[in-house]
């Protein structure tokens, strides 16, 4: 193993990885701690010499996998991901680009893949991001034809909810959330029109409870999926390895044969010559 490999192993290793974790909880810590106007009075420059030496460290971590893997540090996600974090927060903290320094927390996010089932979460999530766009369509179409709806039916008494159909969808959005829907907006429609539970309660029924679950039915049968596929994968692999064992196996048997029978055609005619001996 040259020194790139060892170096990357090393990175790579659990005890690292742990500790470049507790970095990470830590910078958390300090950025929060940073809000604290009194706490920077008095422990400011701590503070500060605590961020700069996590950051050291995670730059430090960031070259090394850079020296180890070379290009192929880029073909990771998650390594591009850790890349773009760590230089958001080498933005100096002046000029026009000191605006950036606010997104130094994002390495708080570091967390997410440093942490094997963090990131698998994440991953699932973006799997699952082609089937929950299309019901985002189909939500944005109902609300769409709904807001159309309350417009024509509310919109004279209410303008201020649903005087336009963007107004409506907005309104409409806040009773599909469930947020003081009832005594903020339905109970007061329906003091002017008593039927209007007849449009609210099919609406409610249908975006929050039909709607919302098709997302959680869609992300969790995501994550199932590459949980299976995980799991098949480790299955292949231990097949894969018994398979080589048994073929290494066979082959060693096979050799101890030939080599046994070799022993033997060797030894005949010894064997042989010496029986003739004995009978001379």
């Amino acid at each position: 193993m040259d020194r790139k490999s060892r170096i990357g192993v090393w990175v790579e290793s659990v005890s690292v990885q742990r500790f470049i974790i507790a970095l990470i909880l830590l910078n958390a810590i300090t950025l929060g701690l940073e809000t604290s106007q009194s706490l920077m009075v008095d422990y400011g420059g701590l503070l500060h010499a605590l961020d700069r030496i996590i950051l050291t460290a995670f730059v430090l971590e960031i070259l090394l996998k850079l020296y180890a893997a070379g290009l192929r540090f880029f073909r990771d996600p998650w390594n591009v991901f850790d890349f773009i974090v760590v230089g958001i927060a080498l933005v100096p903290s002046a000029g026009p680009l000191a605006v950036l320094r606010a997104l130094r927390v994002l390495r708080v996010l570091r967390l997410i893949s440093a942490v094997p089932r963090l990131r698998f979460v994440v991953e699932a999530l973006l799997h699952a991001v082609p089937g929950i766009s299309s019901i985002a369509g189909l939500m944005l179409i109902l609300m769409y034809v709904f807001g159309v709806m309350a417009t024509g039916l509310f919109g004279d008494r209410f303008p201020e909810w649903f005087g336009s159909v963007g107004a409506s969808m907005y309104t409409l959005f806040q009773v599909m959330t469930l947020e003081s829907w009832s005594m903020g907006i339905v109970r007061p429609v329906m003091g002017e029109y008593a039927w209007a539970w007849v449009f609210f309660i099919p609406f409610i029924l249908v975006a929050t409870f039909t709607m919302l679950n098709l997302f959680i039915g869609i992300i969790v049968d995501t994550m199932q999926t590459m949980h299976g596929a995980e799991h098949e994968e480790e299955r292949e692999q231990i097949e894969a390895a018994v398979h080589s064992d048994s073929s290494r196996i066979e082959a060693e048997v096979r050799a101890l044969r030939e080599e046994i029978q070799t022993l033997r055609a060797t030894l005949s005619p010894i064997s042989g010559n010496a029986k003739a001996e004995q009978e001379g």
